[in-house]
């Protein structure tokens, strides 16, 4: 299938591309890896006047750690990179995994963290963990540069928080505290690189007596955005990590869903899922936390 007509853009810097963006707003759309975009050209999903990439803007591929601002992943760091990345698997070993869980190694290692990020797909493999380990997105618009935080990223399927002129360029994963384990579960319906029918990232930290300190919980594929599951944080808060309280937490976590049936799987099955996953990725983190 042939392509539409548009004019194609390769800026070699970011203020050059945010100022393309300004001038061309509405009619431009941003290419990272290409692997959604070039899709949704070829099926005139969109139909831009302008294609931009942003590959000869130099050090947005790099993945950095450091004690003070923690894990930083760039806009244009692969997917494959990620998964295979040894500051990435000693620091945030369940974002490899979860890149690892994306698609095939083919489409690894042509797309990005960042675009499947921004993509806003309420399916995303890479969001969940990200949301539980409370990420920010730094984006810029040339001259200026802001930090949002990843719960207020996400308005709506395939909407996002960035302005016309802005572009998300970082990845930023604050530390991860002492006796804290994260953990990211996925069900598909065929196999592991299928879209998920539902994804949990959870991230939890013990205190001193392994009673729980702090949670987090990330629910995908279950609501129009990634959703959290407030009532199961809640609940779980300064209690023991036990299977009952593992258990509970799953149901209620099922309960913040609001899933839909569509061909993936139906909304019955989805809300079975959140509960099974949640516990699933709970008990990990926490055994994780444990042997910190």
């Amino acid at each position: 299938m042939s392509l539409p007509q548009f004019t194609f853009l390769m800026p070699t810097s970011l203020s050059e591309a945010c100022s393309l963006l300004e001038e061309h707003q509405g009619k431009i759309k941003i290419k990272a890896g290409g692997t959604d975009m070039i899709v949704r050209l070829s099926h005139r999903a969109v139909k831009p006047d302008f294609l931009m990439a942003l590959k000869k803007i130099p050090d947005l591929n790099q993945i950095s750690y450091s004690p003070e601002a923690g894990l930083n992943i760039g806009a244009l760091a692969l997917l494959r990179e990620v998964e295979i990345s040894p500051i990435v698997l000693e620091q945030a070993p369940m974002l490899a995994r979860a890149a690892r869980a994306t698609a095939t190694v083919q489409i690894r290692n042509m797309g990005t963290v960042m675009g499947n990020v921004c993509n806003a797909s309420p399916s995303a493999d890479n969001i969940p963990t990200l949301v539980a380990m409370n990420a920010v997105i730094v984006a810029s618009s040339g001259d200026q540069e802001r930090e949002i935080p990843i719960d207020e990223f996400f308005l709506g399927p395939g909407r996002s928080a960035l302005q016309a002129n802005e572009i998300a360029t970082a990845i930023k994963v604050p530390k991860v505290a002492a006796k804290t384990g994260v953990s990211y579960q996925k069900i598909s319906p065929r196999s592991k690189v299928d879209i998920a029918a539902v994804n949990i990232g959870a991230m939890i930290t013990l205190d001193k007596a392994n009673k729980c300190e702090a949670v987090r919980i990330s629910m995908g594929a279950v609501g129009p955005t990634p959703l959290r599951a407030k009532q199961a944080e809640k609940y779980l808060l300064g209690k023991e990590i036990t299977d009952e309280t593992l258990a509970e937490a799953g149901r209620l976590a099922a309960e913040d869903a609001s899933p839909i049936t569509d061909v993936r799987a139906n909304r019955e099955y989805r809300k079975l899922m959140v509960e099974v996953l949640t516990t699933r990725a709970l008990k990990e983190a926490s055994s994780l936390a444990v042997n910190y």
